[in-house]
């Protein structure tokens, strides 16, 4: 559904973007991700034929960026940071007068405009001026405006930002029941909306792509260890000796469980883990604690967190030279 080949867009000597690729499949989330300066907008601004290209390719729902412009517009949905409204026009007014510069014929846009409002959550304000309504409804019509002609794309930067928490539950739900229908890039700096919403993530760093794969497979990646939290009822005294001695065991960290703990007593303890990669010692720690009498409660396996990903990818250069060359 789009195809980015060897993106690339100078300032004269400045280089925003340089040779980003990466592919969304139709239906696909995929969240696009980098510090502030890193390329995000440009490149959405470039896939949206907001700016042209200095080189490279850019293929949306089958029609080239650069030389079918208005094909590509008629098929995208685009939220930029900053939504484009008119402050002296009501939400209804707005919203019908987008519905027609992109094309909605004149019996459909009733239904067109019931829908989008419904979805967006803007019927209890669809009377009021733009200028009169709070940052997170204008929010929400920038939303709808991207999404009144039932675009095959949608390209969302930043869509919840100003949004409250209940706010940004409900969005997070409408963009997720996009996937299977239309294909869509969210750019955003909160790490666990992406977490929620995405099912493939991009990381671009300095104007170029570093990673692109779900978390998961990033995390598996990047980790230099495998990370196991235990809980125990009674710790023995020479517990911890025994759970290092065990083969692949790289650290073993104790942590006292507060008496406050949802778990249980203060006479619990905790304890981490670090073993070496690919080396399962699960069923040996829960041996290891059983044949001590110590009474296993609970047992977590940790995977990187997103941010931990991110972290990694955008302020170690030898991390990121490694996820280019495979070698991670």
């Amino acid at each position: 559904m789009i195809e980015v080949n060897q993106l690339t867009k100078r300032y004269g000597n400045i280089t925003a973007i340089q040779d980003v690729t990466f592919r969304v499949e139709k239906g696909e989330i995929l969240g696009f991700l980098g510090p502030n300066g890193a390329g995000k907008t440009t490149t959405m601004r470039i896939l949206t034929g907001f700016i042209p290209a200095t080189s490279g390719t850019a293929i949306v729902a089958g029609y080239d960026v650069f030389e079918h412009p208005m094909e590509v517009k008629r098929r995208i949905g685009y939220l930029p940071e900053q939504p484009p409204l008119y402050f002296d026009l009501t939400v209804t007014e707005y919203l019908k007068f987008i519905g027609k510069i992109k094309g909605i014929p004149r019996q459909k846009l009733p239904a067109a405009l019931d829908r989008v409002i419904e979805q967006t959550g803007l019927k209890e304000v669809k009377g009021r001026l733009l200028g009169n309504l709070s940052r997170g409804f204008r929010q929400r019509v920038g939303l709808a405006q991207a999404m009144i002609h039932e675009p095959e794309v949608l390209i969302l930067d930043e869509p919840t930002v100003g949004l409250d928490p209940k706010q940004i539950i409900e969005v997070r739900q409408l963009i997720k029941q996009q996937a299977g229908e239309r294909t869509v890039i969210l750019s955003s700096h909160i790490l666990p909306e992406v977490t929620a919403t995405c099912q493939r993530i991009v990381i671009i760093h300095e104007g170029k792509v570093v990673a692109v794969d779900t978390q998961e497979r990033l995390s598996a990646q990047l980790r230099r260890s495998d990370k196991v939290g235990l809980v125990v009822r009674h710790a023995s005294s020479d517990l911890l000796n025994k759970l290092q001695a065990i083969p692949g065991v790289l650290h073993v960290f104790q942590e006292p469980v507060s008496s406050s703990s949802p778990i249980g007593t203060s006479d619990e303890q905790r304890y981490l883990v670090e073993s070496q990669l690919d080396h399962d010692v699960r069923e040996e720690l829960a041996r290891c604690v059983v044949s001590q009498g110590c009474g296993l409660l609970e047992m977590k396996s940790f995977a990187m967190t997103l941010e931990e990903v991110f972290l990694r990818l955008t302020t170690e250069e030898q991390g990121f030279q490694a996820i280019d060359k495979g070698e991670v």
